[in-house]
């Protein structure tokens, strides 16, 4: 167990503050160029929304189970004790003093002598956050381009997987950053990812439909308003018939009287009216 904590402490490969930048400003700046595009207003309010839900909720839950499991990191030990003096590698007396100056008497518990915030920092190994946050911002962007390029249209474009699988490359560079930098053990970085990957797709599902979906091109925004115009259609279409259901009526009350249309003699109408009057005993 000591050794699994006793990796040297470095610097991050990717710093915080670039995390951010590769999970929204960047899914961000391919959806604007997906909007200069299509001009389609729907899918840039919709799919911004996805996105930032997407990396809000994993950031929520994120620090929720990095605060309530405090597992140590890797590099735990250099951050209790900076100086290296936590180790018991000498004689069997000297191990003694060591044990009495890390141990505390009464609770038992280790006694670091590093900083409070790098130690407290040193407690939030389980699940990555670096990784859960690129899966979620990068994983939202790859289901939106599998949607917009058709990449599940049974052609085989090779070439549209590969754009689809970049951006989750990305994310997975930045988790084996992660474990390289002695940051993260390899099953946080998993649950990292798996946590960002499933709220990225529940985020993406809200507001668009399935990538292999005939419609996974468009939010269901515009679909349902689509829906909303082709409804109204339908009312007019019924309106025109009725119009010209009563003028079939006009006519046919007029030829039982013994006037056509225009106040003229049945036997003056047209084949067409005639027809349409066996129709109508019938």
């Amino acid at each position: 167990m000591l050794t699994d904590l006793s990796y040297p402490l470095k610097d991050n490969t990717v710093p915080f503050w670039a995390v951010p930048m590769i999970a929204i400003i960047l899914p961000f700046f391919v959806i604007l160029v997906c909007y200069f595009i299509r001009r389609d207003v729907y899918d840039l309010h919709h799919a911004i929304l996805g996105l930032l839900f997407s990396v809000l909720i994993t950031g929520v839950i994120t620090d929720a189970i990095k605060d309530a499991v405090g597992r140590p990191r890797p590099d735990f030990f250099w951050r209790c004790f900076p100086d290296g003096k936590g180790s018991c590698t000498l004689s069997t007396c000297n191990c003694c003093i060591i044990h009495a100056q890390v141990f505390d008497p009464v609770t038992k518990d280790v006694m670091c002598t590093g900083l409070k915030s790098v130690i407290k920092e040193g407690h939030k190994s389980f699940p990555s956050g670096h990784t859960s946050w690129s899966f979620a911002g990068l994983g939202f962007l790859a289901l939106y381009l599998s949607g917009k390029i058709r990449v599940f249209d049974h052609r085989g474009h090779v070439a549209k997987l590969c754009i689809v699988f970049l951006p989750l490359l990305i994310a997975a560079l930045v988790g084996i950053s992660r474990v390289d930098d002695y940051w993260h053990h390899w099953q946080d970085v998993f649950a990292g990812g798996l946590l960002g990957i499933t709220v990225s797709s529940f985020c993406y599902m809200q507001f668009f439909p399935a990538p292999y979906d005939v419609d996974g091109w468009g939010p269901h925004a515009y679909f349902q308003k689509l829906a909303e115009s082709r409804n109204c259609n339908p009312s007019n279409t019924i309106n025109s018939s009725n119009a010209q259901q009563s003028e079939l009526e006009s006519v046919y009350v007029d030829t039982q009287h013994g006037r056509g249309p225009s106040g003229a003699s049945t036997h003056d109408s047209s084949p067409i009216l005639d027809e349409t009057n066996r129709l109508r005993r019938y």
